[in-house]
């Protein structure tokens, strides 16, 4: 053998022993230091959790009548892991199920199918280790089908299940008020794995409330999901279970609304805008009255009793997770928006209810309660007449007077009168801005702070408002000024207006904010609690829904109380704007509304708006409280184009307060016809069995004339409402 062959085997030899040695090495790194590690990471990778949705609380009207529950349906599930393994990985089976239930098969696979990026929906966003609902609207033949064949169907099952439910207690439709639920998404899912995340913690299967009081208070009523852990083999097949932790059921809610109030007002809001389309403008065209809201308050702690919007929908399209093409009309304007609350975000020009802020700003700057003021037809600022709504002149009058008969000219001259003061168009350093800082103290331009999570803030005309609306469209209305195309009109009028010193606080500014018009706007909600606070003294709430949380177990978790500011505005002052609402509708412009009203028995206050805006027809208002002399409830409904206040929401807004009072078509009072037991709302909460049994509390005692409880009170006993036991969405992660 050559020198040169030695070498070679020796370094063979060397490479094959240092190959032998590295392999040794790594083996013993393996399972030695590191073999704990990948021991756990081994055992993770064989172990797979399986979510159970907690069952979800209940939404409860304030005498226990359920507004969201559950109903018990027949739920087909399929286990995916059953169906791969059949030779061909369940085709067979989910065709026979597709016969079965009436459904496209390709529908049923595609539910089956896990969500990803590029998967359409419906498609299941759960675990795939458990079984996947494909419907919950399966009847008793479908399961016996089922259930009898196993050996045709393995890894379908057909149980009773909770599905979440709009019950629609006393006809009440609520749609706006309560919201809905739909899956966790994945972009919820990866944020919660984010660092610094403080949010809810969700599993994959998870419903989540999206709208409403679901979404407000989803945290108290979702509870706690329950996981289980399973051991799979390589093929993924459940081999054991591990351990359980069993799901905690989420509390109820407690609100304020009353079912039978919140049906009577969605039905007086209905028959508004049937009003509105059969009246005419004064370009004889009907009223296309195209959205409308209404709100019951109560007036002594702003609790919301009931609260409804034009046009709405029915809740229960959620149920079993909606489709697209329903998703669409929900959000499509060719349908008005139905998903759009226009209690809350429906921002409109307040017209003149918005007089009550008016008064209460000039009787704070000095003027008198006694002093008369000439309501003319018209009063001019600059080269510009400004008319009353009807160009009705009632000569001297007192601010009150001019609340009952909604005089316009008399708050154009105090507004302009206090603008002068302010310096006009030069305004000096501080101007009083008597009306604007009074309108903010009520809470116009800002969210009133009710617990629902959409809500507008409305919009006040302030100075500085009005500067940046200019530098932010200044280019445009400049634009549209010099534009030879544009032909000469009012609206090139007032583009080259705008254009020059839109950024000025103007006399026309002034004079059209005294009587809730110009770029003022406002949610009805907004004007209810303004209503609220001139009707009870002085306190401003912040609008509250929820009442109380309440436990599974029948245990208050959580009242949830009230919250109130005081307005700057003297009580006698108060008293003094309430006498000329209470004279409004015995000798003012909400006469028509409340023909026949029993006013020596309960005195009534109101007052009518009707707003103008550019290119629509004119809105109509009617805000009213009652009783007048201890104010319980506040009324406020809104119709847009729908006419004048006093032709379309005030016979409603009666019609409402009638049930509420009990005030019987012949104008007798039979408090024990109220729309509440007692009239009043009851202090205490339903009683909640740990059995699930929900019973009403007493009513109050109702008073007669003479102050004295009525027959019909003493022997009202209490009424009990069942509900099945189980709430929940039944374990649906569809998406």
């Amino acid at each position: 053998m050559s020198d040169r062959s030695r070498v070679r085997i020796v370094v063979l030899q060397i490479l094959v022993l240092s190959l032998f040695v590295t392999l040794l090495g790594r083996l013993w790194y393996l399972q030695i230091p590191a073999g704990e590690r990948y021991d756990q990471a081994a055992s993770a990778n064989q172990v797979r959790e399986i979510v159970t949705p907690a069952v979800r609380g209940q939404i409860l009207d304030h005498l226990g009548r359920p507004l969201v529950n559950n109903r018990p349906a027949l739920v087909v599930s399929v286990s995916r892991t059953e169906l791969l393994k059949q030779p061909d990985k369940g085709r067979a089976v989910l065709q026979r199920l597709a016969k079965v239930l009436g459904m496209p098969y390709e529908e049923l696979r595609q539910r089956i199918s896990l969500c990803g990026p590029n998967v359409p929906k419906p498609c299941w966003n759960g675990s795939p280790y458990q079984p996947i609902p494909v419907t919950d609207e399966a009847d008793t033949r479908m399961a016996l089908q089922i259930m009898e064949r196993r050996e045709d169907f393995p890894g379908v099952t057909a149980e009773v299940q909770p599905v979440r439910n709009y019950p629609a207690p006393e006809g009440a439709n609520a749609a706006h008020i309560l919201g809905y639920l739909s899956p966790v998404s994945e972009d919820e899912l990866r944020r919660q794995r984010e660092p610094g995340y403080r949010g809810p913690q969700y599993e994959r299967s998870e419903t989540v409330g999206r709208a409403g009081l679901e979404r407000e208070y989803n945290d108290q009523l979702r509870g706690q999901p329950g996981v289980t852990r399973v051991a799979v083999d390589h093929l993924g097949r459940v081999i054991d279970t591990l351990d359980e932790t069993p799901p905690t059921p989420g509390n109820h809610l407690v609100t304020s609304i009353d079912a039978r109030v919140q049906a009577v007002a969605e039905q007086q809001l209905l028959e508004a805008i049937k009003r509105a389309r059969q009246q005419r403008d004064k370009d004889g065209k009907a009223y296309k009255a195209d959205s409308g809201a209404v709100v019951v308050m109560n007036a002594k702690n702003g609790q919301i009793v009931a609260m409804a919007s034009y046009p709405t929908y029915d809740p229960a399209v959620w149920e079993g997770g909606i489709t697209k093409k329903e998703y669409e009309r929900l959000i499509s304007e060719d349908t008005g928006v139905p998903m759009l609350s226009r209690a809350t975000m429906g921002e409109f020009a307040p017209a003149s209810t918005f007089k009550v802020i008016s008064t209460a700003a000039a009787l704070e700057a000095g003027y008198g309660m006694d002093q008369k003021f000439d309501c003319s037809s018209s009063y001019t600022v600059g080269n510009r007449a400004f008319k009353n709504w009807d160009s009705k002149a009632f000569g001297p009058i007192t601010l009150a007077r001019s609340l009952t008969v909604s005089c316009d000219t008399v708050y154009y001259r105090i507004a302009h009168e206090m603008w002068l003061k302010d310096g006009g168009t030069r305004p000096v350093t501080k101007p009083k801005d008597y009306m604007i800082n009074m309108a903010q103290a009520f809470g116009l331009g800002q969210k009133t702070g009710i617990d629902l999570p959409a809500e507008r803030p409305g919009r006040v005309v302030t100075r500085e408002w009005k500067k940046r609306e200019w530098e932010r469209r200044k280019d445009g209305w400049c634009r549209q000024a010099n534009d030879p195309k544009v032909p000469e009109g009012f609206a090139k009028q007032i583009a080259r207006e705008n254009c020059a010193d839109y950024y000025r606080y103007r006399a026309g500014d002034a004079v059209n904010f005294s009587i809730g018009q110009g770029d003022t706007v406002a949610t009805p909600l907004q004007i209810a609690r303004v209503y609220a606070a001139v009707a009870n003294g002085g306190t401003l709430w912040r609008p509250t829904i929820g009442k109380a949380i309440v436990s599974p177990s029948g245990q208050v978790v959580e009242w949830i109380k009230p919250q109130g500011t005081k307005v700057p505005v003297d009580p006698k002052y108060l008293a003094y704007i309430r006498k000329g609402l209470m004279d409004t509708p015995v000798n003012g412009t909400a006469v028509t509304a409340f023909q026949g009203w029993p006013f020596d028995k309960i005195p009534v206050a109101a007052k009518t708006g009707t707003g103008e805006a550019y290119g629509k027809q004119t809105t109509a208002w009617f805000a009213s409280f009652v009783p007048a002399n201890d104010p319980q409830y506040v009324v406020v409904m809104v119709v847009s184009q729908g006419g004048q206040g006093s032709r379309t929401p005030g016979p409603s807004v009666a019609a409402l307060e009638r049930a509420l009072m009990g005030v019987q078509p012949d104008g007798a009072v039979d408090p024990a016809k109220a729309l509440i037991p007692g009239v009043k709302p009851p202090a205490k909460l339903p009683t909640i069995r740990p059995d699930g049994v929900v019973v009403q509390p007493k009513p109050a005692p109702t008073t007669t004339g003479t102050g004295s409880p009525s027959p019909q009170a003493l022997a009202a006993e209490p009424v009990v409402f069942s509900r099945p036991r189980a709430i929940g969405k039944g374990g649906r992660a569809w998406s």
